[in-house]
């Protein structure tokens, strides 16, 4: 008879659990992954200002044949517009990079679990195990700083010792 009766830890919930949070994660890489668009498309269009400023200024101090007023030419670059405007590109791209680093590390992580529910599913048979893998899984891998809504199993562990531990103690 199978352990599908048993009453306690079930090895399948635990790979539905790693499944889960990999499907959780993949989402949350989708939602970066557009999040990134947007930031590029920021940057492509702060870009083009920068090169229509350059070129404006470039076009209109070539062709002067009148001689120039004590102001310069009439089509001054605004320097102080223009650094500033090259400053906000250079933080959407430090933003773009972090942000894609994050994303590297979600899918890593939604691999890892995937990964998981996989052994767990081929290699073992007792819920205790499985509980016990997962729950080591989590912790090498900080799973709770990925999930700012979501209560994962080592969370809910640790919060259940201590309320075991607080009972014990009154």
């Amino acid at each position: 008879m199978s352990d599908d009766t048993d009453p306690g830890l079930a090895v399948d919930d635990f790979v539905d659990y790693c499944h889960t949070q990999a499907g959780l994660l993949s989402g949350r890489v989708e939602t970066m992954r557009d999040e990134a668009d947007e930031l590029l498309a920021e940057i492509d269009e702060d870009m083009a200002e920068l090169r229509g400023q350059l070129e404006d200024h470039a076009t209109a101090t070539k062709g002067t044949d009148a001689p120039s007023t004590p102001d310069g030419p009439g089509d001054e670059l605004d320097l102080d517009a223009f650094e500033e405007l090259e400053s906000d590109v250079k933080e959407k791209q430090l933003l773009l990079e972090a942000k894609q680093t994050r994303m590297e590390a979600f899918q890593t992580l939604a691999g890892a679990y995937t990964d998981l529910a996989e052994e767990l599913a081929d290699d073992v048979d007792d819920g205790e195990d499985a509980l016990s893998r997962v729950l080591e899984f989590e912790a090498d891998r900080d799973a709770p700083a990925y999930f700012d809504d979501r209560e994962t199993m080592l969370e809910a562990a640790a919060q259940s010792s201590d309320d075991t531990d607080t009972d014990t103690d009154s």
